[in-house]
C-alpha cells in the first residue's frame, strides 16, 4: 500500500514566518507562533501544505480529517483500476487445425477477461526457410479473434521467434 504523503503540523512547522491561506482563499504573512495559536483556538491543525515556496504556505484545517478523506480517495482510485496481464498462447509454424481451434478458444477467454493476448512462434531448424508461412498461420489465428480482439502489434521476427499482440476491443 502506498503512503500518504505525510505533512508538517503545528509544533513541526519551525520557520519563523509563513503564509496562512483561510478558507475564503484569502492569504496574509503571519508569524507560526500566532497562526498556531489561532488554528488552537478553533480547535484545529495548522497543516504545512506548500513547504517550497518563500514563506511556506500553511492551513487551519483538521489534520485527522483530511487524512481519512485523502486515504479514502486513494481506496477508491485503486478499486476502479484494472490490471491487465499478458498472457502467451505458443505457435508452430506446422501446427494442426484441431490445435488451432483449442489455442483459439483459449485465446478467447483470455481476451473477453480484459488480458491482452501475445501469440509467439518459434522457428526450428528449416522452418526459418518458411517465414511467410508461419506469418500467414499468425495473421490467420488474429483474423479469428476479429470480433472479440484487435492486432496491437503486427507479426514481427525477433530471432528465431515471431511474436504478435492482441489486446481486447474496447467496450462501447
Amino acid at each position: 500500500m502506498k503512503r500518504i504523503k505525510e505533512l508538517r503540523i503545528n509544533e513541526d512547522i519551525r520557520v519563523p514566518e509563513i503564509r496562512l491561506v483561510g478558507d475564503d482563499g484569502e492569504s496574509e504573512l503571519l508569524s507560526t507562533r500566532d497562526a498556531l495559536a489561532r488554528a488552537i483556538n478553533k480547535g484545529l491543525d495548522l497543516v504545512e501544505i506548500s513547504p517550497n515556496a518563500k514563506p511556506p504556505v500553511c492551513r487551519i484545517m483538521n489534520y485527522g480529517k483530511f487524512r481519512f478523506e485523502q486515504a479514502k480517495r486513494e481506496k477508491e482510485v485503486r478499486k476502479n483500476q484494472k490490471v491487465v496481464h499478458v498472457k502467451e498462447i505458443k505457435l508452430s509454424p506446422v501446427i494442426e487445425e484441431h490445435d488451432i481451434s483449442y489455442k483459439l478458444k483459449n485465446a478467447q477467454k483470455f481476451l473477453q477477461e480484459g488480458d491482452k493476448v501475445k501469440v509467439s512462434m518459434r522457428f526450428r531448424g528449416r522452418e526459418m526457410n518458411y517465414i511467410s508461412h508461419g506469418e500467414k498461420v499468425l495473421l490467420k489465428f488474429a483474423g479469428s479473434l476479429d470480433d472479440i480482439g484487435v492486432i496491437d502489434k503486427r507479426p514481427k521476427l525477433e530471432g528465431r521467434q515471431m511474436i504478435m499482440f492482441i489486446s481486447p476491443k474496447a467496450e462501447k
